[in-house]
């Protein structure tokens, strides 16, 4: 009995195994509703636009941002070769004419349909035309309407018909991690896409222009980018591209862009009034180290240090005085120099601010009223 039975346990293991399988693969075989894998199958996963494709926003942000083509003519005297500090692929022998033009490329964004385009002004600096390509083809020599080397922004107009214009951020709050994209012309190639994040926001101090906020990205930015768009993911305009971090001369990952808003607004004053208009107090400041606070008999390292006053310019008029600590400016906290220079140039001259000093260790209030700032010799 005992052999008959293990003769017939091993078939019935292997049976009722295999009756297993079939109703776990086949459950229909046996009149039991089928059953879906968990894993999803590689032909259900359709990719969505927006998700892994950023193309709406280049197409809808692209026909806005437009090839700079800059001439400049330069005069070469009978003695010289030409090839000083010249890279031996971009020189043109002046032959007999002792005049060569010299052309460098950038880029700019539509931001008015009337034909208005903002680029940096480093693109078009010196130069003697200006030519404006479209992505549909169109071309068109621009009008240099005025510039602002103090943020780097230049103006330009065209005339042409039926205009894209870029689509402004609804200014919501920039965040580290956006996903951002840069638009432009880089070395000529025609217009050209690259993708990044915004790594910073309010950068400044780093010594490219006189006021600086910059967003910082991590997106390629190259020679010809200068003055195209950084969009967001929705083909929104947030930034004008400007300038690179570079000990190469290539991209590092570290670009910087001018915020939408202070170039529109840049670009608002420069038609309207010619030229921006900013708020001075006419100060100079340093930083107030813990050595200096410790000489002041301070407890803490707060506030920005006057190391100079204008004659009879506002603050003179106000009563400050070197060595006087601000603590604020318009109620904003005087964190550095920069910071307050830039809160006072969003101040309308003839407004009053208020200002609460530190004297000699004990606080003061002064009112000044703000006058415009004067143009100062580079």
């Amino acid at each position: 009995m005992k052999g008959l039975l293990r003769n017939l346990g091993w078939p019935a293991i292997c049976g009722l195994l295999l009756a297993l399988l079939i109703v776990q693969q086949f459950p229909q075989l046996v009149g039991l509703p089928a059953t879906r894998s968990s894993l999803p199958m590689a032909s259900a996963l359709t990719p969505s636009v927006g998700v892994v494709s950023f193309s709406e926003a280049v197409n809808h942000a692209a026909p806005a941002v437009a090839n700079i083509f800059t001439i400049k003519q330069r005069r070469i005297s009978s003695g010289s070769s030409g090839l000083n500090g010249q890279i031996l692929g971009d020189y043109t022998p002046p032959m007999h004419n002792p005049n060569r033009q010299q052309s460098s490329l950038g880029s700019a964004v539509i931001l008015r349909q009337d034909g208005y385009l903002v680029t940096n002004n480093h693109v078009v600096a010196g130069a003697d035309g200006i030519l404006v390509a479209l992505q549909d083809g169109r071309e068109a020599m621009a009008e240099l309407i005025g510039t602002d080397p103090e943020t780097d922004i230049a103006v330009l107009k065209i005339d042409l018909p039926d205009l894209p214009v870029a689509t402004l951020s609804k200014g919501e709050q920039l965040h580290t991690g956006d996903i951002v994209l840069a638009i432009g012309n880089p070395f000529g190639l025609g217009q050209t896409v690259t993708k990044g994040i915004i790594s910073a926001t309010g950068r400044n101090q780093l010594g490219l222009n006189t006021y600086e906020d910059f967003i910082q990205t991590d997106a390629a930015i190259n020679q010809g980018n200068s003055g195209g768009a950084l969009i967001d993911a929705y083909g929104r305009l947030i930034g004008i591209n400007t300038a690179i971090f570079s000990q190469s001369g290539g991209s590092q990952g570290i670009g910087f862009a001018i915020p939408a808003p202070l170039a529109v607004n840049v670009m608002e004053q420069i038609i309207e009034q010619g030229r921006v208009i900013r708020g001075w107090l006419g100060v100079e400041v340093q930083p107030l180290t813990d050595e200096l606070a410790e000489s002041f008999g301070l407890i803490q390292a707060r506030g920005i240090v006057v190391s100079g006053v204008y004659r009879n310019g506002p603050a003179w008029v106000a009563g400050l005085r070197p060595g006087d600590v601000i603590l604020s400016i318009a109620g904003e906290p005087a964190i550095s120099g920069r910071q307050a220079m830039n809160v006072v140039a969003r101040t309308q001259p003839g407004e009053p601010v208020t200002l609460e000093v530190l004297r000699e260790g004990e606080p003061i209030s002064f009112t000044a009223e703000v006058s415009a700032r004067p143009t100062f010799d580079s």
